[in-house]
């Protein structure tokens, strides 16, 4: 057992691989999946939104529209998000905070509260306040934004993965206070799935051509094979970081729905903007001011996510320049990095026709590469997906307002693959898949017709185009042109295929915009804490270290803010 980890980890030589599978595996109760059979477009969306069933009755929900136009508070939470709405839970312990969330509720509506409804949702086009608000990069790669209380953990596969202890200590954190506050999240959203057979065959066939060692079912990110967490119950209800608002003090705790935050209000107290309050609009288009009360320490907290916190910034005059001025926004604070060093993981996908019907499956196993690329998979109907997602990643690209408009969705490049390595990464993630697909365990879910990424086919034999000559019958002289020529195949497949897990990030990093404490440099009373501070994504999912970051809870459990020491510790 590792001390990091505090997972089982055998050597090779103690256990081949299929014997440590029955040794450590954590038996569950069944996951209950209660999807119809889905076509090829539904397996893509196994990302999309749905909720916990049980509408818990928080009483501190409120439509904008119904509220005070002017009211005071010691901390202001813009976005009820991943972030959002743990931090907020977690500040009202001690403080009157209110929480700013665009959209609405997720409870109360089929479309979204249940697993056999999430393509209908994902494919909602009706009103101003659908869950899933649609955009398309300048890269060409359709994206989407939360626009719901949850956020981001509303929007995804539900895979639940923390960050390594490498990622933990590269940017300063206090890892102990780290290893405490997962727990918090994890008592409420997090949940150890079963696998059926499809998720059975790759996870086999991931061990079965080196992708080792097995790693059991564990929330740790190990290098490896790993069954994760999940955030569906065994009922196929999803839960959300909204879920932690069951955490709050209702007494001091408000959270507003249907309020698009217009502007940061900023003062000027010598060289230095300070944040006094937020004006924002209801959903009737009534604009409302909420006010900081006049104490130390009260501040705004921007959580509004990679887009909407850079967003925010730049309409409130904190960003470059000269891209201000050119809308004409007064500049009250020059900062160039604001909307700088966006990134969005990228991801490619392989769609397998079964010979045999496959179970309906979220993304539960995942291997971690040592190369950089994780390898998970889904199912359903006759269908299959392998999907790799590239680490990272080091492409990075900006984002720059549409207009003065709140509701204009910003222009955004992610520069998927501008740094060889990311693509790198890409080729080997889908050589291994191609692996995965040709093993002995993952026989029974392929035709011997299938095409393959790189160009070849599955033959009788088990045989393809993957690189590896002798395997092929390719004489010596003649390999390097046929790994070549495999190459340059998977390299167009993950060009002209990219596209998004939904983990973009960036637009307000540490170093550019904030500094060690999230604090906005050059301002005061103005700070961020969400995946827009991020340089690198954490884990295979970065869901479960967004939500740590609102958490709190001490090794003793004791409650204690992590608001105060992550941000005065953390980094």
């Amino acid at each position: 057992m590792t001390a990091e980890s505090n997972v089982l980890v055998f050597s090779e030589k103690q256990k081949p691989w299929q014997d440590r599978i029955s040794a450590l595996e954590v038996p569950v109760k069944g996951l209950k999946m209660i999807l119809a059979a889905i076509h090829l477009m539904a397996i893509w969306s196994l990302i999309a939104p749905s909720f916990a069933a049980n509408e818990p009755k928080y009483p501190f929900l409120r439509d904008a529209s119904n509220y005070t136009i002017t009211s005071e508070y010691d901390y202001i939470v813009v976005g009820g998000g991943t972030a959002g709405c743990p931090l907020a839970a977690t500040l009202s312990q001690n403080f009157r905070v209110l929480l700013l969330e665009r959209g609405g509720v997720p409870y109360g509506n089929e479309n979204i509260t249940r697993l056999e409804r999430f393509e209908t949702n994902l494919n909602d086009n009706s009103g101003p306040y659908r869950p899933a608000e649609r955009f398309v990069s300048e890269d060409g790669v359709v994206n989407a934004r939360a626009r719901v209380l949850g956020g981001g953990s509303c929007l995804n596969a539900g895979f639940y993965s923390r960050a390594s202890p490498k990622y933990v200590r590269s940017v300063g954190w206090d890892g102990e206070l780290v290893n405490q506050s997962y727990p918090w999240v994890e008592r409420v959203v997090a949940f150890a799935p079963e696998l059926q057979q499809f998720q059975r065959a790759v996870r086999d066939g991931l061990l079965e051509v080196g992708v080792t060692p097995y790693n059991g079912q564990t929330y740790d990110h190990i290098l490896g094979t790993k069954i994760g967490g999940s955030i569906f119950d065994n009922d196929g209800n999803r839960h959300t970081a909204a879920d932690l608002l069951g955490y709050s003090n209702p007494d001091t705790i408000t959270v507003l729905l249907y309020a698009t935050a217009q502007y940061i209000v900023l003062r000027s107290e010598g060289n230095r903007p300070r944040a006094y309050g937020i004006v924002y609009k209801d959903s009737q288009g009534v604009e409302h001011t909420a006010n900081l009360k006049s104490v130390e320490g009260s501040e705004v907290i921007l959580s509004a996510g990679a887009l909407g916190t850079p967003q925010l910034l730049m309409l409130s005059g904190i960003g470059p320049a000269a891209h201000l001025k050119s809308l004409n926004i007064p500049v009250r604070l020059d900062l160039p990095g604001v909307g700088e060093g966006m990134s969005d993981n990228p991801m490619n996908y392989f769609v397998i026709p079964s010979p045999q019907p496959v179970e309906t499956s979220l993304i539960k196993v995942v291997g971690i590469t040592p190369f950089g690329s994780f390898v998970e998979c889904g199912s359903g109907g006759s269908d299959g997906l392998l999907l790799q997602k590239v680490i990272g990643p080091l492409s990075n690209g900006n984002l720059l307002l549409r207009s003065r408009d709140p509701l204009a969705l910003p222009i955004v490049r992610f520069n998927y693959f501008a740094v060889q390595a990311d693509l790198d990464r890409c080729v080997q993630g889908m050589r291994t898949i191609e692996k995965v697909v040709l093993s002995r365990s993952f026989a029974a879910f392929r035709f011997d017709n299938q095409s393959l990424p790189s160009g070849g086919r599955v033959t009788g034999g088990g045989r393809n185009a993957i690189c590896d000559c002798q395997i092929n019958g390719v004489a010596p002289d003649s390999c390097t042109s046929y790994c070549a020529a495999n190459r340059a195949a998977l390299e167009r497949y993950c060009r002209q295929t990219v596209s998004t897990i939904w983990h973009y990030h960036g637009g307000a990093q540490v170093g550019r915009v904030v500094d060690a404490q999230y604090k906005v440099m050059g301002a005061d009373a103005l700070r961020v804490v969400d995946g827009s501070t991020f340089n690198f994504s954490p884990g295979t999912n970065p869901q479960a270290t967004v939500m740590m970051l609102g958490s709190f809870e001490n090794s003793n459990g004791k409650e204690t803010q992590i608001y105060n020491r992550v941000c005065d510790s953390l980094q």
